[in-house]
């Protein structure tokens, strides 16, 4: 399965999502009852008593899926939260239909103005229906909407269950629309199939401890947490936390001390390093969990959340080293936004890359990005597009597309561009007439750490973006930084995608 490929079977599941609007919003009862033998779910039912909640409401909805599944392959209905937005983003997720539900034609007002809310913004529903009509009154209501140039046809509220149900040969079912909550959820399920180890060695840090719980719960890898056990026990007990299903390590104590220092004084003899030595760097918490992945005790590491990413990753390099034909360690960032789905690279090691780096940056960040579910069109980016500027930095960027191109001669990528040639079509092939990566980029390799870091977090906090990452490449096994200030949805994500990198 692929991260970015829906969790459900096509054809079954949630195939409609119906907002109750107007007066339909007091009258959730006589809803379900008129859908009848469909498999109807009403969303307050399993997100109470919480406000609702996109991630909770999406694990209703794919909840529905598998019940409905098991059925005879009925499609089930979700009754929203009225919430048109809320609702049209939720159907598009599970890939079902948008239902707008009025209690009248009393209410075609409301309906109308919800409706051309949707439209509006690229979101037209499937159909309107309602509760209490007559054919003719109800036709009059949804000629109403349909007179303001928003092409929605009136159907019947038994026919949305019958739609839901596939029973008059137009299921609901469509390809679910990525966004950042699908992402997420598909990412743990993903994870957990690989059933990886993961060493954590920031015990002490709340934000792992916390993310360490729900990992757990989700039984998304095995863990490993380092630090002082009896410490992270009281600390969890205080938290709320169950922390039972992990092992809790203290890299001070035990045999594996004197053994992981006996293997770095070998590893490291050419830089004169003794033993004595290498012991005293083993009580690192860094190289302790880095000799963990070497020796393949655990399958990867997540680290950075209280340590700098110099801490992270140079016992990376010293340790586990670069993976066979690779000569840089670089980093990439999943953007996860309604629809579109990119990754940008680097943003988080190599301030200057030289232009056979940004050469091996592009061509790692494809194989990246296309183990995420992402189809690889690689954009070289620049202040310049094609031959429109000169410049040094242009053309060390032009001299990197050209490595790049004759090293992985079947990989789309393009450049020097521009990000709105890159991303816009009509300006792509304006100022790239024929490129077959201009205007549809997916992958995008920034210049420098400067322009890589600034972009991504400008895209992130400008555009609702989910930004996962940054997720190292080039090493021989997966260690991934966190930022200081990660979250701890952002240290949930990183294992999950550490995991999925474990071989």
């Amino acid at each position: 399965m692929s991260i970015a490929s829906s969790t459900a079977s096509r054809g079954t599941g949630t195939n409609a999502v119906i907002s109750p609007i107007a007066s339909a919003a007091a009258r959730r009862s006589d809803i379900l009852e008129a859908l009848g033998e469909a498999e109807a779910v009403d969303i307050f039912d399993t997100i109470r008593p919480s406000a609702p909640d996109f991630a909770a409401a999406l694990d209703a909805a794919y909840g529905a899926q598998a019940s409905a599944s098991a059925s005879a392959g009925a499609g089930a209905v979700l009754l929203g939260t009225g919430e048109i937005n809320f609702d049209s983003r939720l159907a598009a997720a599970a890939g079902a239909s948008h239902y707008l539900l009025a209690g009248s034609p009393a209410d075609a007002t409301a309906l109308q103005l919800a409706s051309g809310q949707l439209v509006r913004s690229g979101r037209k529903p499937a159909g309107i229906s309602f509760i209490d009509a007559n054919a003719s009154a109800g036709a009059a209501a949804a000629n109403a909407v349909e007179a303001e140039g928003q092409a929605i046809r009136h159907i019947a509220l038994e026919g949305i269950a019958e739609a839901a149900a596939g029973t008059n040969g137009e299921s609901a079912a469509k390809e679910p629309v990525i966004g950042p909550e699908l992402f997420e959820r598909n990412l743990l399920i993903k994870a957990r199939e690989k059933d990886a180890h993961i060493v954590l060695p920031e015990g002490d840090d709340d934000r792992i401890l916390t993310a360490a719980d729900q990992l757990l719960r989700a039984k998304v890898c095995r863990l490993t947490i380092l630090g002082n056990p009896d410490e992270i026990a009281g600390r969890a007990k205080e938290l709320g936390l169950d922390l039972s299903g992990a092992t809790l390590t203290d890299p001070s104590e035990g045999n594996q001390l004197e053994e992981f220092a006996t293997e770095f004084a070998e590893l490291r003899k050419h830089k004169g390093i003794t033993l004595e030595q290498a012991r005293e760097t083993m009580q690192d918490i860094s190289y302790y969990a880095t000799m963990m992945v070497h020796k393949g005790i655990a399958d990867g590491m997540v680290s950075g959340a209280a340590h700098t990413t110099a801490h992270t990753i140079k016992p990376s390099f010293q340790i586990i080293k670069t993976a066979p034909g690779a000569s840089v360690v670089s980093s990439i960032f999943l953007m996860v936004m309604d629809g579109v789905l990119w990754a940008f690279g680097d943003c988080a090691v190599n301030p200057n890359p030289t232009s056979d780096q940004l050469a091996e940056i592009a061509a790692v960040s494809a194989k990246t990005a296309a183990q995420f579910g992402i189809e690889p069109k690689v954009a070289m980016l620049s202040y310049s597009t094609g031959t429109s500027g000169a410049g040094e930095d242009v053309e060390a960027v032009a001299a990197a597309v050209k490595k790049a191109q004759e090293d992985n001669p079947d990989l789309p990528l393009d450049g020097p561009l521009q990000f709105d040639a890159a991303v816009v079509e009509s300006v792509g092939q304006k100022k790239l007439p024929g490129s077959d990566v201009a205007g549809q980029a997916t992958v995008f390799v920034f210049p420098d750490l400067n322009c890589g870091n600034i972009t991504y977090k400008a895209v992130q906090r400008t555009a609702d973006a989910l930004a996962v990452g940054p997720i190292l490449q080039g090493l021989n096994k997966p260690v991934n930084d966190l930022s200081r200030g990660a979250t701890v949805p952002d240290i949930v994500n990183t294992v999950a995608i550490t995991a999925i990198q474990a071989k």
